[in-house]
């Protein structure tokens, strides 16, 4: 017997609907994650926030945990995305072209929603659990990073010690300066702020390539 299709409403089907829904609640869980009021949350809270009954909560997630690391990973898939597609476009391109255009997306995307900068770069305070998927997630980013610098410098990186340290290096100093930036301490505009990271990361990572492909030598 064939399947009977979905209704649509206004020209939405069920899942579209669905996940109008789930983007629903995870702008609340954004707005209040950022405002440093998780840990006080409620399903109820939240339901309030976005303006959904508390059956819609479940229809998606299963508790507040769940909405929490989904909040963190669709923060970072924007800024995989935005980061991905720009090293895409300029491939072929000078070194520093590329890490111009890296830096600006990632920028861009988390200055764009000062939101999202504050959730991704523990700008704010948040549960344990939240805390530790931010920081795995942080770590995949770093992974796509070094998977990059090792094909641009074409130097096996891994196999010196600076690649234990170089990446954690720059990304939690960008991320520190992007959380200075949102917060007031570096008083310059995100131009300055784009061309300012870009420079430290060609500063750094040609720097670190040098002396691993000398050891390599060796």
């Amino acid at each position: 017997m064939a399947e009977k299709p979905r209704r649509s409403y206004g020209g939405l089907s069920a899942d579209a609907r669905r996940q109008q829904r789930r983007a629903r609640l995870l702008e609340a869980a954004t707005d209040a994650i950022a405002g440093g009021e998780w840990r006080t949350t409620t399903v109820d809270k939240l339901c309030s926030g976005a303006g959904l009954n508390k059956r819609y909560f479940y229809e998606n997630f299963a508790d507040l945990d769940e909405v929490a690391t989904a909040t963190v990973d669709d923060i970072a898939d924007r800024v995989r995305a935005d980061t991905t597609a720009a090293l895409v476009r300029t491939a072929g391109e000078p070194l520093d072209v590329q890490a111009w255009a890296a830096v600006e997306a990632l920028v861009h995307a988390l200055v764009g929603d000062p939101r999202r900068g504050r959730i991704l770069l523990g700008g704010v305070a948040s549960s344990s659990a939240l805390h530790q998927h931010r920081s795995a997630v942080m770590n995949s980013l770093t992974a796509v990073l070094v998977a990059h610098a090792r094909s641009v410098h074409d130097v096996e990186l891994e196999k010196d010690p600076l690649a234990a340290i170089a990446p954690a290096f720059i990304v939690g100093g960008t991320a520190d300066a992007i959380l200075a930036y949102l917060d007031g301490r570096a008083d310059i505009s995100v131009e300055a702020l784009v061309t300012g990271l870009a420079t430290l990361w060609l500063i750094t990572g040609n720097g670190a390539a040098e002396v691993a492909r000398q050891r390599l030598a060796d």
